[in-house]
């Protein structure tokens, strides 16, 4: 569900973001011309090479690790300040974002409509380029990707997505860290991909969630099947270009309508909610699509036997999961959400410095 604002406010809010992102972005790395300087963005996982991928599940290992040890003299982000900038509602974002740059010694602004005057019209460009003098980096979650896209083209501070209707990078690197902490690199970081020789098995709608898992396994190797009820499959350009990674990855990634087939042999079993933010209004039509996609004890028993299960959250459970799945042997889903924390420690340490 989106922020609670005014009618009138979020009106105005959504009109600004959704005509400021109308103009055609530069490229990601494009330097802002009145700032001169510029930065890395993280819109997608596909903006990472695998390189920088493992790089940053190494330094997520290392920091959770070293999370109840003495603070370092030198806080790696001390004096860094980063801006959220939310359009829609959040809990594990917002706070693992703000915990992170307190624990790294930065400090971090929650920027709701009614304070910025995009609510009032102001062009995105213009904001992202006013806000690069005054932060080091800026967190968006909205609706719209082509408005991220807008602000990363005028920023000259790295944009992070916090999650657009398209793509949701860092749900999808916690995950691999996850991923990591509980199977390791079956074959090391030798082979063609991080994770070859894991499946993971999606069940549920083709939506931002899927399409960062998918760009996330074409680039480490890992395997991915996603059985999604005809008419809530992944884009099909998203699923094109990975499948193109894919061949040099080892990964593959395939489609099915059957949530057993998907499930079969599986190492992880992944699921979402049914209707996300800003499609209340399709609640009743997905419920009915979605019978028969629930994450359940039937799909837990045709996984392996050290399957893990996650959800992104927040759950319905009874709905996409049932609450002896969520909460069994098998689930990983509060270890998920507590590595979002030490993911975007990583992130924000390497764009932050970069």
């Amino acid at each position: 569900m989106t922020a609670a604002l005014e009618p009138h406010r979020a009106a105005a809010f959504a009109s600004a973001m959704t005509n400021s992102a109308s103009a055609s972005p530069r490229s990601h790395a494009a330097l802002s011309s009145t700032q001169g300087r510029s930065s890395r963005h993280l819109l997608r996982v596909f903006d990472l090479t695998a390189e920088e991928i493992n790089r940053l599940i190494s330094r997520a290992v290392e920091l959770k690790k070293s999370r109840s040890a003495p603070a370092p003299d030198a806080p790696a982000l001390r004096g860094k300040t980063l801006g959220l900038i939310f359009q829609k509602a959040s809990t594990r974002t917002r706070i693992s974002f703000e915990v992170a740059m307190t624990q790294l010694g930065g400090h971090s602004l929650f920027l709701s409509s009614e304070e910025l005057q995009l609510g009032r019209g102001e062009p995105i460009s213009d904001t992202a380029r006013v806000l690069s003098g005054y932060l080091d980096g800026v967190v968006i979650r909205t609706f719209e990707h082509a408005t991220l896209e807008t602000w990363a083209s005028h920023a000259a501070i790295p944009v992070i997505n916090g999650l657009t209707d398209l793509h949701h990078p860092c749900q999808a690197l916690s995950d691999l860290l996850t991923v990591q902490e509980r199977f390791g690199s079956p074959q090391g970081l030798t082979t063609r991909g991080r994770f070859n020789g894991l499946k993971l098995a999606y069940v549920g709608d083709g939506n931002n969630v899927a399409h960062a898992l998918i760009e996330a396994a074409a680039r480490t190797g890992l395997s991915i099947t996603l059985a999604c009820p005809k008419g809530y499959q992944p884009d099909p350009a998203i699923l094109a270009g990975a499948r193109r990674e894919a061949l040099a990855t080892g990964s593959t990634i395939e489609l099915t309508t059957d949530p057993a087939a998907a499930a079969a042999d599986s190492h992880i079993l992944y699921t979402d909610v049914w209707t996300s933010m800003g499609q209340e209004r399709q609640a009743v039509r997905r419920r009915k699509a979605f019978r028969g996609y629930q994450l359940n004890r039937a799909l837990v028993n045709r996984a392996r036997p050290e399957a893990i299960v996650l959800h992104c959250l927040p759950a319905h459970r009874g709905e996409e999961i049932t609450d002896d799945v969520m909460d069994g042997p098998h689930s990983a889903i509060f270890e998920q959400a507590e590595n979002r924390l030490h993911m975007q420690k990583a992130v924000l340490e390497w764009l932050l410095n970069s």
